[in-house]
């Protein structure tokens, strides 16, 4: 059935559209949405090449002519923000004929992005029984983007916004919910949320060929999206030219299985999206009728799949701009362990072409780190997803950029954490401190330098916030085998600087790792080990799923590091 709801669409999409001369918005400029306030907003659309197009919202009232190709763009004045008092806006595009777009409110727009944990639904999310009834917000917009890859940059996609309700909410982002009700319960301002995620996806697929392009290291990503591009328009052809000989052959394949059975494929479908939701086990397909022929596969699109890159940027990102937004929020990383030092030019290309893209200057970019996940080691080892979150922290050095620490709230046993809520918390903290001036720690501590003094290591951090404490290690990240070298976290109290540290390792000249004594003093935390009586380098919570409790006083936890990048292969 999966490959008939395939086909339907794939007629739909294939069906020539009539010419028109009515003047057409984009789907992200419609009823219900959220202006950003404080900036310039463009409003673009297409009609008949040269026909006029006047648009009003309150005093403003501005006029457009279609260029050759039929598209046209007005820009309003920076708008004011709205309060809980105020009556909705309703803005008016006319042409040769007219569109309404009402209940429209004015405060901040954020984009959120990424893979399946940003994806992760709300109904599915840790205490939701408790949270979707209460999704009940009228100043909070929802936006979802379809699932839509690219060879070239799209012009426009498919959805609506939508009030945030119960309803709406259960089938949205979590951590992009979460994030999106901090932020309004502390500003008050209306709060426009667009997700625009797909699970299983890489940063590349999310870039630009522009941003591809910014260094040679991307060079192979570049020259795939590239290559995309120039074969569209003859896998096109052949996809068109084979259209009805692919819906002919399912058609008969539908009438040699007979309907009893597809009415059991449809039930089963339902079955497993159920499944899925409550993270159960998946029921057993049902087996055909005896003798009848396997579904004919889904057939290859003209558009490359989302792994590809630029895929995703062409079909998902690239058609939101140049709508107005506060600044985006971001999810991802697990599909790119494994290539961390690529990342880690990657990703802040990506953030580049996105800022390039929208020509707002360097908007705001928080992104989360990725959690613990995977069994525990018990020795100090190298580490493919520890390499990944040093790539996502050295994204820092970009301006305007956040990121959310997690290492203390995954689930070793599953990469879709269900704590969402500390996330989005997590998330927000870096939106209300350096977006918005609200007098709160957005970070925990960061590493900031490692300093030899004989026998031990003394390490600083910057955004130590209170100050440093140790915390007891969460339950759900015990380890699971212990070595005896490893400190326990039992002694371990919230706020006990004599308490012992867990997850600090240190080395000598030769780079061998063995765990260590580590101890706060003041702002900053002493390591040694009694079999490194010269060390040279430290480590904390270098691992797939460290036990580490690190924390300052605002219980935000100490990022993992190491002070020997580049030095210990």
């Amino acid at each position: 059935m999966r490959n008939c709801v395939f086909l339907a669409l794939l007629a739909c999409l294939l069906t020539p559209r009539l010419a028109h001369a009515e003047v057409r918005l984009p789907a992200i400029i419609s009823t219900n949405m959220v202006l950003q306030a404080n900036k310039p907003v463009p409003i673009w659309g297409w009609a008949a090449p040269g026909e006029k197009v006047t648009v009003t919202l309150g005093p403003q009232k501005l006029d457009a002519v279609a260029d050759a190709s039929g598209q046209w763009r007005v820009t309003l004045k920076e708008l004011k923000a709205m309060g809980g008092e105020d009556a909705p806006l309703e803005m008016t595009v006319a042409g040769t004929n007219k569109i309404v777009v009402g209940n429209i409110l004015v405060g901040t727009v954020w984009l959120c992005s990424g893979q399946s944990n940003m994806s992760f639904g709300l109904r599915a999310a840790q205490g939701a029984d408790v949270e979707v009834p209460k999704a009940k917000h009228r100043m909070i917009r929802l936006f979802q983007v379809p699932h839509t890859r690219a060879a070239l940059p799209q012009a426009d996609v498919v959805g609506a916004w939508s009030v945030c309700t119960p309803a709406s909410a259960a089938k949205f982002s979590a951590v992009a919910y979460f994030f999106g009700r901090d932020v309004h319960e502390a500003t008050g301002l209306p709060t426009g949320l667009i997700q625009s995620s797909v699970g299983g996806t890489p940063a590349q697929s999310w870039t630009s060929l522009e941003g591809l392009k910014m260094d040679k290291a991307l060079a192979a990503f570049a020259a795939g999206a590239e290559g995309a591009a120039k074969n569209y328009p003859a896998r096109l052809k052949h996809y068109n030219e084979t259209i009805e000989e692919r819906r002919a052959a399912h058609k008969q394949w539908e009438a040699e299985v007979g309907q009893e059975y597809l009415a059991s494929l449809r039930a089963w479908e339902a079955e497993v999206a159920k499944a899925k939701l409550g993270r159960k086990p998946l029921p057993k397909k049902p087996e055909q009728p005896a003798g009848t022929k396997p579904e004919p596969e889904v057939p290859d699109g003209p558009n490359p799949d989302k792994g590809h890159p630029a895929s995703l940027y062409n079909g998902m990102i690239a058609p939101l701009a140049p709508f107005a937004i506060e600044g985006a929020i971001w999810y991802q990383g697990e599909a790119n362990v494994g290539i961390a030092p690529v990342y880690a030019t990657l990703f802040p290309c990506m953030i580049r072409a996105w800022r390039e893209r929208w020509g707002e200057g360097d908007f705001p970019f928080y992104f989360v780190q990725l959690a613990n996940f995977l069994p525990r080691k018990p020795e100090p080892s190298e580490s493919g997803w520890a390499a990944l979150r040093e790539a996502q922290t050295r994204t820092l050095a970009l301006p305007h950029a956040g990121m959310a620490v997690t290492i203390d709230i995954g689930d070793g046993s599953s990469i879709h954490p269900t704590n969402k809520t500390d996330v989005g918390h997590r998330l927000a903290q870096w939106a209300l401190h350096d977006t918005f001036g609200k007098p709160v720690v957005r970070s925990g501590p960061l590493f900031s330098g490692a300093k030899v003094e004989g026998d031990h290591i003394r390490v600083s951090f910057k955004e130590i916030g209170g100050g440093l404490v140790a915390r007891p290690a969460p339950p759900s990240t015990q380890p699971e085998t212990k070595s005896a070298s490893q400190p326990s976290t039992q002694t371990s109290k919230p706020g006990d600087q004599s308490a012992d540290l867990v997850g600090f390792a240190i080395a000598g000249a030769d780079g061998k790792f063995t765990w260590a004594k580590a101890r706060i003093d003041g702002e900053t935390v002493v390591v040694s080990s009694d079999k490194v009586p010269a060390p040279a380098f430290v480590r904390y919570a270098w691992a797939d799923n460290p036990a580490c409790n690190l924390y300052n006083k605002e219980g935000l936890p100490a990022s993992p590091f190491r002070s020997d990048l580049g030095k210990v292969r």
